[in-house]
């Protein structure tokens, strides 16, 4: 695991340089692996596989006078499992004046078969929004 971390700093530091050169790009691509001089990235996409390569000689430029040693670069499209972010639960509260005209209809409607559900559902809904 030791062994690892020399080579894990030095990819970070890679990337780094690459991000601070080419921002944009960097923010989707990265470092996959830098041996003998071959750097190799990764993109997410062919689309911005295609933009990065347009990019190349800058990068490789700016990675030269920054003290990399790089002769080549190859790009690499992985497609990276998409993470959904989960969404905020919206929480609607009533206004008093909601809840007491639903309490009011509730108890003006006649005690039928037909509005049994209504009845029971407007209850529930009461309960739920007076707990808050």
């Amino acid at each position: 695991m030791a062994a690892l971390l020399p080579a894990a700093a030095r990819l970070a530091a890679l990337q780094k340089d690459c991000a601070a050169t080419l921002p944009a790009l960097f923010d989707l691509c990265s470092v996959m692996q830098f041996d003998a001089g071959q750097l190799t990235l990764s993109a997410p996409n062919a689309a911005m596989a295609a933009k990065a390569k347009q990019q190349l000689p800058k990068l490789q430029e700016s990675l030269l006078q920054r003290g990399w040693q790089v002769n080549a670069i190859k790009i690499k499209v992985q497609v990276r499992k998409l993470t959904e972010k989960p969404r905020p639960e919206k929480r609607l509260a009533l206004p008093p004046q909601a809840i007491s005209a639903l309490a009011e209809l509730r108890n003006s409607l006649e005690d039928s078969a037909q509005n049994k559900q209504l009845k029971s559902a407007l209850e529930a809904l009461l309960q739920r929004h007076r707990r808050r």
